[in-house]
């Protein structure tokens, strides 16, 4: 979008996928060092309780670019086609005027009814979401342009899955925290990076608008020297658990699944019976740390590319995750759950005309579905009905909407039409029943499923995430209101594509949608 460059208003959307909330606030803060996200968030407003709505990458990608809730746009599994015709930030950002440049990947399913059943586009669920630009492709299967580039520099490799393996320096065995076979200025990570920098100075006369999206640290865990030593495994805090996984499984059956679905050895390539161990269990959370610390320094040199430019003062950045990691929490890995663990998410927004309140911090409850409303908001489009997500600059400004929301609330979808899950062959679950929903408040988090199955409750108040109050005859109360407000919200946020469109004799209205 060409003008004047004293009136340019960028957009920098940067997601890192994976990225745990505590690693910034909380638990893990004092273990990693971020101080390129420290520094962003010294200048920016940061969000302390923001969820995703949605796991895993596909649906929260979904979520995220759409505004809506999982419930309205349906694409709930990796692999499952999101409709052609929902409003999406790269559409909308189009209407804005501006060419919505994608560094990296989305993870969308296209709708198979636009295709012909030939086009590769709707062989992968990798594909990217329609209105992008497709600047550089970086999707964790493929990633073929970053194969060219080790292969123009040398590295060999029988198959691409090897270069997800860590490598003994001394070609033996190689142990689960040995380097990866390409060098740290030849990693994934510093790729993406190096053409971003490399494409976004000739956009310095015009107003912008750019995805950047980090795979680190999602698995395959393996770190480029010197990260994947950065941390001491000893040094960690060991995860967040009950002694025993028995116990784990004793709290609800879903849980005994999802130990099964994602033990230690599914987060690495290569170790295929690796035991879980204290010793293993830490050596990857120190792996995790590192390659978290990896994507920081890399964020590093795109924040200097923009003061450098003097592009920083026009630009909005938003830095946020798709979803979080277990990380052997709860004797977990991954984000096939129900706790916060995998559902907080990192929020950070940076604008230029909000100095005032830099390095504050927001404690109402955000969710990635705002996310979308406030880019739109900021650039001066309009934000369609559909969306479920409301705008966060007020928030950012210090101003709390009336009405704003006292909850969270996050889907997931735990069946497969093609393949039964272990979730379905064990609870004997229909496609249509293997779904959970979760709706958080300040005391409480409220678990409820599809299927005939009993709901959790936390309390906050008591042992938290630790203990399943459901049962508690003095929680009754309070797990009927919070039943009634999942189902309120659930009325409340219906799809509202066309419900505000009249047909009148004068032609069709459309009315606004209110938001807090």
């Amino acid at each position: 979008m060409s003008k004047d460059t004293a009136q340019t208003k960028n957009v920098l959307f940067i997601l890192i996928d994976q990225l745990r909330a505590d690693c910034l606030t909380g638990a893990l803060a004092e273990h990693v060092a971020l101080p390129n996200l420290r520094a962003l968030m010294s200048e920016s407003v940061t969000f302390e309780e923001n969820y995703t709505v949605v796991n895993p990458c596909g649906p929260s990608r979904a979520s995220i670019l759409t505004g809506q809730y999982a419930m309205n746009h349906r694409s709930v599994r990796n692999g499952t086609p999101l409709r052609h015709d929902i409003p999406t930030l790269p559409g909308e950002m189009r209407k804005a005027g501006y060419v919505p440049m994608l560094f990296g990947y989305t993870d969308t399913s296209r709708d198979p009814r636009m295709h012909h059943p030939m086009d590769p586009a709707i062989h992968t669920f990798e594909q990217h979401m329609e209105g992008f630009q497709e600047m550089l492709e970086m999707r964790l299967e493929m990633s073929y342009p970053w194969r060219a580039d080790l292969l123009s520099k040398g590295y060999k490799f029988a198959d691409y899955w090897d270069l997800h393996k860590p490598a003994s320096p001394t070609g033996g065995t190689a142990k689960l925290n040995d380097p990866a076979p390409y060098k740290a200025e030849d990693s994934d990570t510093a790729f993406l990076t190096d053409r971003f920098l490399a494409t976004l100075p000739a956009y310095g006369d015009q107003s912008w608008f750019a995805h950047l999206t980090y795979i680190r640290p999602h698995p395959p865990l393996v770190a480029p020297a010197p990260y994947n030593t950065m941390y001491d495994p000893a040094d960690l805090p060991l995860p967040l658990r009950l002694g025993t996984v028995a116990e784990e499984c004793e709290i609800h059956p879903f849980f005994t699944l999802t130990t099964q679905a994602s033990p230690p050895a599914s987060t690495v390539l290569g170790f295929p019976d690796l035991q879980p161990t204290d010793e293993n269990i830490q050596t990857l959370r120190a792996l995790y740390l590192g390659l978290a610390s990896e994507v920081d320094a890399h964020i590093g040199r795109v924040m200097q590319f923009l003061t450098d430019s003097g592009q920083k003062d026009n630009t909005l950045i938003v830095l946020s995750a798709d979803h979080g990691e277990m990380l052997g929490d709860r004797h977990s890995w991954g984000k096939f759950t129900v706790y916060d663990a995998a559902y907080k998410t990192p929020l950070i927004i940076r604008m230029p005309e909000n100095t005032a309140r830099a390095g504050s911090v927001v404690k109402q409850v955000t969710e990635s579905i705002d996310l979308t409303p406030t880019i739109l908001d900021w650039v001066g489009q309009e934000i369609p009905n559909a969306m479920d997500g409301a705008s966060l600059l007020p928030l950012a400004r210090g101003q709390t909407p009336a009405g704003w929301r006292q909850h969270s609330y996050s889907e997931l979808d735990f069946g497969d039409p093609e393949q039964p899950t272990i979730w379905q062959e064990a609870l004997g679950t229909s496609i249509s029943a293997s779904s959970l929903a979760i709706i958080r408040d300040r005391r409480f988090t409220l678990v409820e499923f599809a299927a005939d199955l009993p709901p959790l409750l936390f309390d906050h108040d008591g042992a938290g995430e630790m203990e399943n109050v459901a049962q508690d005859p003095g929680r009754q109360g309070d797990l009927a209101r919070l039943t009634r407000q999942m189902l309120r919200h659930r009325m409340r946020n219906a799809d509202q594509t066309l419900s505000l469109h009249s047909i009148t004799p004068q032609g069709p209205r459309r009315h606004k949608r209110q938001r807090p």
